[in-house]
């Protein structure tokens, strides 16, 4: 049997041009089926919503080269590809015009900086399409419209229509209704629920999409892609022709991301097949509809480049809506990211519809938008009455949550001397640090007065999970597993068996069974005894007299911490 020859193609980080991946070699994986299949559905106008860093760009720039005239003498580019396995593709190639807009880089801080930006996009439209001006084609008042938009100096109605129009005069030379491809279509409205202009971005928005997508006799096909899938209401006012495909929806469930045979066969050709069930655990996770195992391209094509695990598509975005949105919720969304944190399942009511304007109002929505954001995935679901099952997508996305609640606290002055003290058993100053950091965020956390009253003792053990959780790859971190007669709450178990291991026990006073805080510690301490919850460290090799353990009473922002 001959040596496996490996794959030698380069893997380029961040080309998102469907011909210069092509051109040059790079490593690609297929999609192109995704042309025929959209192509067949005779869909008019088909909303796509996938997380980010999922290949929606890549993919509109391979549907542009397909469809578009401009190509047309690039037919090469899908040699050998699924999509050219039948003659009537290799034909319809390069045969349409297309208009390819993007929003991706519409990040603005108010509503005159979109305007103008979105002057500039359209300008860059027609740029293109300047040909057309000269075509002979066009009325006076067309021309004299034409050339106001290409100088970026049109009024506000022109702009709104000027996909339409432009459509119409495509039409005109060509003798094809043309394709609209309209990529990361939400990014505007996130930033405009960010910055405060939503209303005035709407009404701007919402006119460019009815003139463009639903009347618009002149338009062939279109295609958008975004994270989100905005309300009607709020962008797509009685566009009757729209196909919103989400990822709970059973259409074109593998043509983003990569699948699992397709992450395992690249692993094996470049040499790292005994990587596969760490990449498994590291990247898998996501579902779109019916199909599982499919897998973040982005860190995909980092861990294939470096070889090496890491945050790589967490890291690519700030986060900071969903952060945002978390950190200002009520007690019973903090005890379901707990619930999350803690590997377990939450079992919400979900619209897939985000309304902006609305999200500080209805803060059970941040499960809706934390699903199409790729933070979480279906276990099971009932999509007639709406009710999802709904876990943390893998290890990655476990680990920037866990850095985002890290960052909460990071917010008090006193977070690295408390982890310092706690590590040292300097129990007098673990009481010093902790009591501080309680009166610092506390509130905030909570956000509401009776902060530790309803469930307070899930309150507080997430509060010291996220305090810990930095020492994540020191230590292995358990939470609420049996060990013994009962159950701790927290166990830190070191890497390096010669270091100490620590098991902290919460207990919250009360005043029919004690005095004081202290006698609630000694309670926790007394439990910790009773149910010997150092038994499971035992039995691994570690030595009673280095394992610490800490009860931790606590009373609204105060807290006692005994060592036993």
């Amino acid at each position: 049997m001959g040596e496996k020859v490996l794959d030698t193609r380069v893997v380029a980080i961040g080309n998102q041009d469907f011909g210069d991946m092509i051109s040059n070699h790079d490593f690609y994986i297929d999609k192109t089926y995704f042309i025929k299949e959209w192509w067949e559905s005779r869909d008019t106008v088909t909303l796509i919503t996938r997380p980010r860093r999922f290949g929606k760009t890549l993919l509109m720039s391979m549907v542009e080269q397909f469809f578009s005239v401009e190509y047309r003498e690039k037919a090469f580019l899908f040699e050998g590809l699924a999509v050219f396995k039948e003659e009537a593709y290799r034909k319809l190639q390069g045969t349409y015009p297309v208009i390819f807009l993007s929003f991706a880089s519409v990040k603005e801080t108010n509503f005159q900086s979109f305007y103008k930006r979105m002057r500039s996009l359209m300008g860059e439209a027609y740029r293109k399409n300047g040909y057309l001006i000269e075509s002979g084609l066009l009325t006076g008042t067309e021309k004299r419209k034409f050339q106001k938009i290409l100088d970026e100096e049109a009024e506000p109605e022109d702009y709104t229509e000027a996909l339409r129009s432009l459509s119409d005069y495509l039409l005109r030379f060509h003798g094809k209704k043309p394709v609209i491809l309209l990529d990361e279509y939400d990014t505007p409205m996130q930033e405009a629920y960010l910055n405060g202009y939503w209303d005035e971005m709407t009404a701007f928005i919402r006119n460019l999409f009815n003139s463009a997508f639903k009347t618009n006799p002149y338009l062939e096909r279109a295609l958008l892609t975004g994270i989100t899938r905005i309300s009607k209401e709020s962008i797509f006012s009685d566009l009757n022709n729209l196909v919103a495909v989400t990822t709970t929806s059973c259409v074109y469930e593998d043509s983003f991301g990569f699948t699992e045979k397709e992450v395992f066969n690249a692993l094996d050709v470049r040499g790292l097949g005994d990587q596969k069930e760490t990449v498994k655990r590291w990247y898998d996770g996501f579902t779109f509809g019916e199909q599982r195992g499919i897998y973040n391209p982005w860190s995909i094509v980092n861990f294939l480049k470096f070889k090496r695990f890491g945050t790589y598509w967490a890291n690519t975005s700030s986060n900071s809506l969903i952060s945002r949105l978390l950190q200002s919720a009520n007690q019973e969304i903090k005890k379901k990211l707990e619930i999350l944190l803690r590997n377990g399942t939450i079992t919400e009511i979900l619209d897939e519809q985000i309304v902006f304007n609305q999200l500080d109002k209805n803060v059970d929505a941040v499960w809706s938008l934390m699903l199409a954001s790729g933070y979480l995935k279906v276990e099971s679901a009932d999509p007639p009455e709406g009710i999802y099952t709904l876990s943390l997508t893998n290890y990655e996305v476990l680990r920037m949550l866990k850095r985002m609640v890290r960052e909460w606290f990071q917010e008090s002055d006193h977070y690295g001397e408390f982890l310092s003290a706690l590590l040292a058993c300097d129990v007098e100053a673990m009481n010093e640090y902790l009591n501080r950091i309680l009166i610092q965020i506390a509130s905030s956390f909570d956000g509401r007065k009776n902060m530790g009253k309803t469930e307070p003792e899930r309150f507080y053990h997430g509060l010291v999970l996220g305090l810990i959780a930095e020492l994540e790859g020191k230590y292995y971190i358990r939470s609420n597993r049996e060990s013994g007669f009962g159950r701790y709450d927290l166990m830190m178990e070191p890497v390096r068996k010669s270091d100490r291991a620590y098991i902290l026990e919460f207990k919250v006073f009360n005043p029919k069974k004690d005095k004081n805080l202290e006698e609630s510690a000694d309670t926790g301490l007394k439990q910790l005894k009773e149910k010997r919850y150092a038994e499971e460290l035992v039995s691994r090799g570690f030595d009673e007299e280095n394992i610490v353990q800490y009860a931790f009473a606590f009373e609204g922002k105060r807290v006692f911490i005994k060592e036993g």
